[in-house]
């Protein structure tokens, strides 16, 4: 995982960790680090070491920002490539990417606050994997996806029947 990631990361589970129920923002996390250390980071060069433009850390910034977050200083580097901790299994790296991918969908689909949050959700819980192989198994059998969506979402049903009751009159119109 490339240092950009792991502050991204970073500021997703210290959203979550705060009740803000989303990552939070560069200028969030440069007001936070000022109020809570007496001392900061930029918004810009939060926004260039995410995006790879930065690709190192000063000393002072890499423990100033471990401090913040908790987390061990050495954490905050690039990872070198196939890099695996003893305790890290393949399977957790793959959550990871999962849950990086999660996030990223998430991030695409903000126009759309329920699906933005279902993607946050699934990236969110301990076990992502099991989440979507769940969620196939569940599409494997179409009427169970329609059962579920009354009992769990019962407006959803009504949502797309206007959806398409619109497509409809919108092709009419044509």
């Amino acid at each position: 995982m490339k240092l950009g990631e792991k502050l991204r990361y970073l500021r997703l589970v210290e959203g979550t960790l705060r009740d803000i129920n989303r990552e939070m923002t560069q200028q969030e996390l440069a007001k936070a680090l000022k109020k809570e250390l007496g001392r900061g980071l930029s918004q810009s060069y939060l926004s260039q070491i995410e995006s790879g433009a930065r690709p190192h850390l000063t000393n002072a910034s890499r423990m100033m920002l471990a401090r913040f977050f908790k987390v061990h200083p050495g954490y905050l580097v690039d990872d070198p490539e196939g890099f695996h901790t003893e305790l890290t299994s393949e399977l957790r790296a793959t959550e990871d990417r999962l849950d990086l991918w999660l996030i990223a969908g998430a991030e695409q689909f903000t126009q759309d606050p329920e699906l933005s949050g279902a993607l946050l959700a699934v990236a969110k819980y301990r076990d992502t994997r099991k989440c979507l192989l769940l969620l196939g198994a569940i599409l494997e059998t179409p009427e169970l996806v329609e059962r579920l969506a009354e009992v769990l979402k019962p407006g959803l049903r009504e949502q797309r029947t206007r959806g398409a009751r619109k497509r409809r009159q919108a092709g009419e119109t044509l």
